[in-house]
Order: C-alpha cells, then sequence, then structure tokens
C-alpha cells in the first residue's frame, strides 16, 4: 500500500525529550507549525521518551482531522512499569523519569500489546504504519514472530502498511529480500556524510516497489549546522575525529557554492528514487519553519555536487539533486 507521506515528515523522538526536555506546550507548538508547514506524516515509537513522544503526539493530532494525517509507530520495546525507580531518570538518551523499562519483545503477543499501547496511548483507533523496532539483535525471532503477526493485522485492516527501521542496512536488505514489508525506515545510513545503503537496499527496495523512509539524515545533528562544531551529536554520541573532519569538508564546499551544509543535506537524503519521505526530527517550531525553509528552496547547484565527488567526499554513483524545474 502506498501511503501519502508528503516530502517529508516530522520524526518525534524530540517530543519524548530526546537529550533535552521540553514543555508540552513546546511541544504542541512544534506540532502545529509542521502542520500549518503541510507536514501529514509523523513518526513516532515507545521507545521515544518511554512514551510521551506518543502521548504528546496523541494530544497534538486530536482536533486534526484523521483521514488527512499518517501515523507510524514501531513495535519490539514494551514498556513495563517500574514503580521503585526511586526517583531514577531515564539511561537511553531520553530526559524524562525512569517510570518504566524497555523491554525487548518481538513476538506475536508482545506484538499487539504493543499496538495496543500504543494506540492507547496516542488516542487513535488505528496505526497507519506499525514498524519493527531495531530488530537487529533479533532477526530470527522478528521475522519468525512479529513479521507474520502484523502481515495479519495488516490483512485484516487493524494497521494500513507495515515495515522495519534501523539502521543496519544488512538488517533492512534482508526484510526487503525476505518479506512482504511496505516500506523500511532507513536510519542514518543514507545521508551526505555516508551512503552504505546506496549497495543494496535502494537498489532492491526501488525494483520491489518498497517505500524508503530516509531518517537521521542530519547523523544526530552534525549536519544540521552549518559549521560542525565540537559538541554535536553523531549516532547519538561524540563525533569521532575522522567523521567531524569530513563534515566539516562536505561543509566547507557547501558555503564556497552559496548553500548550506543542512540544505545539501536534505536534499540530497530526498533525491533518490526509492526514497520516498525524509524524516527530520526538531524540537521548536522555529527549527520546523528553517527545515521547510530549506526543502522549499532551490535544489543546490549542480557544481557542488561536482566537486563533492572530485573530492572524494561523496559517492560517484549516488542519485544528485536535480536543478529546479528540471524534470
Amino acid at each position: 500500500m502506498k501511503l501519502p507521506f508528503g516530502r517529508w515528515g516530522l520524526g518525534c523522538a524530540q517530543l519524548g525529550n530526546l537529550f533535552t526536555a521540553i514543555e508540552d506546550d513546546v511541544a504542541a507548538a512544534t506540532v502545529a507549525a509542521a502542520w500549518d508547514t503541510g507536514v501529514r506524516y509523523f513518526d513516532t515509537a515507545p521507545h521515544y521518551g518511554l512514551g510521551l513522544s506518543e502521548r504528546r503526539l496523541g494530544a497534538a493530532l486530536r482536533a486534526r482531522p484523521r483521514h488527512e494525517y499518517t501515523v507510524s509507530t514501531k513495535v519490539g520495546r514494551l514498556l513495563v512499569p517500574t514503580p521503585d525507580s526511586g526517583g531514577a531518570r531515564d539511561s537511553e538518551g531520553f530526559d524524562v523519569p525512569a517510570t518504566h523499562q524497555r523491554v525487548w519483545d518481538f513476538s506475536a503477543d508482545g506484538v499487539r500489546r504493543s499496538l495496543s499501547d500504543s494506540l492507547r496511548r496516542l488516542s487513535l483507533d488505528r496505526i497507519d504504519l506499525a514498524l519493527i523496532h531495531d530488530p537487529e539483535g533479533h532477526q530470527e525471532t522478528a521475522l519468525r514472530c512479529a513479521y507474520p503477526v502484523l502481515h495479519d493485522l495488516r490483512r485484516q485492516g487493524v494497521v494500513r502498511a507495515i515495515g522495519v527501521g534501523s539502521k543496519r542496512v544488512d538488517v533492512l536488505h534482508r526484510f526487503a529480500t525476505q518479506t512482504d514489508v511496505d516500506a523500511v525506515m532507513v536510519a542514518g545510513r543514507y545521508t551526505l556524510l555516508e551512503q552504505p545503503a546506496l549497495d543494496a537496499l535502494l537498489p532492491e527496495c526501488w525494483r520491489k516497489g518498497i517505500a524508503v523512509i530516509n531518517v537521521g539524515v542530519f547523523n544526530s545533528g552534525l549536519l544540521a549546522v552549518d559549521r560542525p562544531h565540537d559538541g554535536l551529536h553523531y549516532e547519538y554520541g561524540t563525533a569521532p575525529s575522522t567523521v567531524m573532519k569530513k563534515a566539516r569538508a562536505i561543509a566547507e564546499v557547501c558555503a564556497r557554492h552559496g548553500t548550506s551544509l543542512p540544505a545539501a543535506a536534505l536534499a540530497f537524503a530526498a533525491a533518490h528514487p526509492a526514497v520516498a519521505t525524509v524524516v527530520v526530527g526538531v524540537q521548536s517550531p522555529d527549527q520546523v519553519e528553517r527545515n521547510a525553509a530549506l526543502f522549499a528552496a532551490p535544489s543546490p547547484p549542480a557544481d557542488l555536487w561536482a566537486e563533492l565527488v572530485t573530492a572524494g567526499l561523496l559517492r560517484a554513483d549516488a542519485p544528485l539533486p536535480q536543478p529546479s524545474g528540471a524534470r
């Protein structure tokens, strides 16, 4: 099934206080700003803030016409209450109280329970796209148990489409070749900084008509600024010196050609024909508006891409953004 993703969607990990806490009203205003710019695809997960992202997203969308937007959430981590947390904070990158613990569960019952819990937190009667979340350490169970139950729920109409999300291209390629998924969510593996998904995954998805949802296209923040600097996240941690050096070199080429690193990163991330949409996470209305302006801007000049290829900063076989007005 082809879902109406739109050119870009809102990644909602930040609504779960990823790295930094935001207030409820800021979360609501962020979703409203995305809606006002035309965004109609919203991606969330139980993992994001121990359910906080789903609750905030559901509240922000409650007054919107249900047929006008697409929501994806994920299965694979159940949230189990921890009443004796003693005031501890979450240890997996989200600034929230550790009121629950995440329990890996790719069983059929676990998938059904996860979706039921997500529907309750989102206050929705259906999920448009259900994604198997980070199954790299549980591939056999995910293929043998989680995928079949999602396939059955899709047949029943409980979910409209199914897929898998991971930062491991080999895992995504396995699902693309061995299952009948509608979508794969590629996390940080097809960006201006690195393109391992280009070898086998994206061609296979293009051949089979599997929608590629490209996420993490700023590599956790490293490509989100004009001039990368120390302290930015890469892969949710500190950027290695070699990675930082490459990001800065790409930024310098962008500046020479009158564009910015974030503009080039977004344009490149959307250019492969298999990519159905690019999902970007933000934590404020200002960031929404900045990204919307970048998506609406003319494509960076062809000379930029040529210099990146010549300098060894970009693969020569990567599909490039077409100049504005090109067909």
